[in-house]
Parts: structure tokens; sequence; C-alpha cells
């Protein structure tokens, strides 16, 4: 028996590589020119200013002044109050908007309709000079006293700012608490909870996500809105500065050193708000947002990668 062995035919050869794709990036001329002409701008900007007429060496002069210390710190004190005040007051008043009772629903809306109608300003006049209108506060038999000696600037500036940050802290807490799913509130209902229970157990908590952001760049702008109450002769940075100015003669400098002040004090509050926004969105996010730290890292990472891509 033969057993016939057939030649193999010639292999095919692979196919050659396809050629590398050399691509050529976008050049984007209206971003290079939009650079250069915002680089002018804030070179002509500073230039402007080298040129006037400014002591800037009394800036660091009286930078750390007794008297500039002194407005910082009751600045600080009288922006945490405020903003307690108005936290507390505007959850109560969220609570009184969404409640079933239409009397209460009521005033908590007349509220928030005055104090977000009227200038922050013109509430802080009111307060101050309301001891036209009333010469003694008697609130029997707690405590009576003639209204001048009752209502004390800081008093005035506290009323002013705290009252009116209610309002709108009343509306940042509905937001938060309507957008927590009612099937929470139902399952909590089920299992026996009260009402109150319910919104301190179950309900804040989840809307403290939607609440906590609009709530840092609320307690951002208290900060500066102190400044309003210099009407009040309150002694705050501004009106700090103003007297250090008039005293020694440099008053746009010290305006100058208020700013800066303003600036660092934001700067801080601003970091302090992204660290706890990204605490509460550990429930909401797959992965939570890079801290600033993070980011400097990274980008040096990806630079030294670069530059040891182009050195080799």
């Amino acid at each position: 028996m033969t057993t016939k062995i057939e030649k193999a035919g010639p292999v095919d050869a692979p196919p050659p590589a396809p050629e590398s794709i050399k691509a050529i990036p976008v050049r984007h001329y209206g971003r290079w020119v939009a650079a250069i002409i915002a680089i002018a701008l804030i070179v002509l900007l500073i230039s402007a200013f080298a040129r006037g007429d400014v002591n800037w060496n009394a800036i660091p002069d009286y930078f750390f002044d007794g008297e500039v210390l002194r407005g910082v710190r009751n600045t600080v004190w009288i922006t945490i109050l405020s903003m307690v005040v108005g936290v507390v007051l505007g959850i109560v008043l969220a609570v009184m908007r969404l409640s079933k009772n239409p009397v209460t629903a009521s005033i908590a809306w007349g509220y928030i309709w005055f104090f977000r109608g009227t200038p922050v300003y013109v509430q802080l006049l009111v307060w101050f000079n309301l001891g036209l209108v009333f010469d003694y506060i008697n609130i029997m038999p707690i405590y009576k006293d003639e209204w001048s000696d009752f209502m004390t600037p800081f008093l005035a500036a506290l009323l002013g700012l705290g009252l009116n940050e209610a309002a709108y802290m009343a509306e940042i807490c509905r937001a938060g608490i309507q957008s927590v799913d009612e099937g929470q509130s139902e399952a909590a209902q089920a299992l026996g909870m009260s009402h109150a229970k319910t919104l301190r157990r179950v309900v804040l908590p989840q809307a403290m996500r939607v609440i906590v952001p609009p709530t840092g760049n609320e307690f951002i702008n208290m900060l500066k809105t102190t400044s309003l109450v210099i009407a009040v002769q309150y002694w705050d940075l501004l009106q700090a500065t103003s007297e250090v100015g008039q005293n020694s003669g440099a008053t746009a400098e010290m305006l100058f050193l208020a700013a800066a002040w303003y600036l660092i004090l934001t700067s801080v509050l601003s970091v302090g708000q992204y660290y706890l926004e990204r605490y509460y969105a550990r429930g909401s996010s797959r992965s939570l947002p890079a801290t600033p730290l993070q980011r400097v890292r990274a980008n040096l990472l990806s630079f030294s990668n670069r530059s040891g891509g182009v050195g080799a």
C-alpha cells in the first residue's frame, strides 16, 4: 500500500504592518491671541498702579496693626454668629414653609418675602435707628432697658445680618429637604418614627449633600457682607482700616490692605468649603474629586514623564 505525500504549497507571507498615523494637532491661534491680550491688559493694569501715587510701603507697615487685627477678629466673629443665626432660623423656616399648616407656612413665606425683598443695608439702618420709634424695650418681667442701651452696634449688626441670612438659608434648606425622595420618609414612618425624628435622622442627613455647597457660598458671601456693618458703627475690618487710613493719611492704601485681608479670609474659607463638599460627596460620586495637592502631584508627575520622553 503506497502513501502519497503531497508537497506543501508556498506559505503566505504575513501582511505588512500598517504605517503609524501621524496625528497633527490642530493649532488654535485664537487661544494664543486671547492669552496675549489678557496678559497685556494685566501688565498695563500693574504698570498703571505702579506709576500711581500709592505708598505701597504703608500696607506691610499696618498689616498687623493692633486696630486692624481687632477689626479682623470682629469680622470673623460677627460672620460666624450671623451664619449660626441664619442656619438655625433658616432650618426652622424651611420646615414651617413645608408644613401642611397654612398659618405657619404663610408666616414663613411672609418672612422670606420681606427679608429677601429689602436690601440688607436698609435692614441694618432700620435696626440701628429703631430708637427713634421705641424709647424702651420692655419684655416683662424678663428685661427692661432703654432702646439706645439695648441696641448696641454689635446687636444691630447681628440682627441685620443674621435675620437677612435666615431668609436665604430657608430656601436652601427647603430645596435640600425636597431633594430627598419621599419614599425615605414613608419608609421611616412605616417603621413607627415620628415626623420630627424622620426629619432629624433620615431626611436632613441626606439633604446635607444639597445644602452644604450653597451654604459654603453663603458663608463666604457673609464674610464680605460684614463690610456693611460700618453703617451701624460696628468695629469691623473696613471700619478699622478706614480709621487707620484717616489717621495716617494713607486712605487708599488702607483700602488695599482691607481687600488683602478679605482675600486671605475668603481663601481660607474656600479651602474649608472644598473639603466639606468632598466629604459629603462620598455617597453620591463613584470617585471623589482630586484634592489640590493631588492635582499638583499629578501635574508634576505628568511633566516629569514628558520631560523624560523628550530626553530619551
